[in-house]
């Protein structure tokens, strides 16, 4: 079963949201409207809270996480990810704040405690250290990563143009899932 109750707490879905039947959503989850959730993502928030805003697609083989409360860090973090935020496929997102109109690239890791400000593109396999602030309108790619230019207004139109296109292709899955 896709979506998945842990601890007596069930995910919540917006309106039009589309899970594929071979992902998983677990626990403390609040998906936003339009959200896509594609093929073999694992969306766990069993020891703290993950929220995705409107319009967000995480793609085929991602994995989003939390960072718990413990010794090492007392109130852990929780996963937030803004609004048009496109997560590439088999990204990894642990405990990390992700703003909105952000495109995150293919195989790339945010990790805890990171924070990705609005309208930032992180190029494909890099690494997002723990604890590092990606400024607002750039790029940054590499392992790790580095600011390499302020994003071109093409680049900035992207953002909405994309999260657009994965709602239309949703919709389309979710009219197929009702004809079978």
């Amino acid at each position: 079963m896709s979506i998945r109750r842990y601890q007596d707490t069930t995910p919540t879905l917006g309106l039009r949201a589309f899970v594929d039947p071979t992902a998983v959503v677990l626990g403390d989850v609040t998906l936003g409207d339009d959200v896509s959730v594609w093929p073999l993502t694992v969306i766990r928030g069993d020891m703290h809270h993950i929220r995705i805003g409107d319009r967000t697609s995480v793609q085929d083989g991602s994995v989003l996480h939390i960072t718990h409360a413990g010794p090492f860090n007392p109130d852990g973090f929780p996963l937030l990810i803004g609004n048009d935020v496109t997560i590439g496929h088999q990204a990894m997102l642990h405990g990390c704040t992700i703003g909105n109109r952000v495109l995150v690239g293919m195989g790339s890791m945010v990790m805890d405690g990171a924070i990705v400000e609005d309208d930032v593109i992180i190029g494909a396999g890099s690494l997002v250290p723990p604890g590092k602030t990606l400024k607002s309108g750039h790029l940054y790619v590499g392992r790790p990563v580095k600011e390499v230019r302020p994003l071109t207004e093409k680049e900035l139109s992207f953002f909405t143009y994309t999260a657009g296109n994965y709602v239309k292709l949703k919709d389309k899955h979710l009219a197929e899932d009702y004809k079978s």
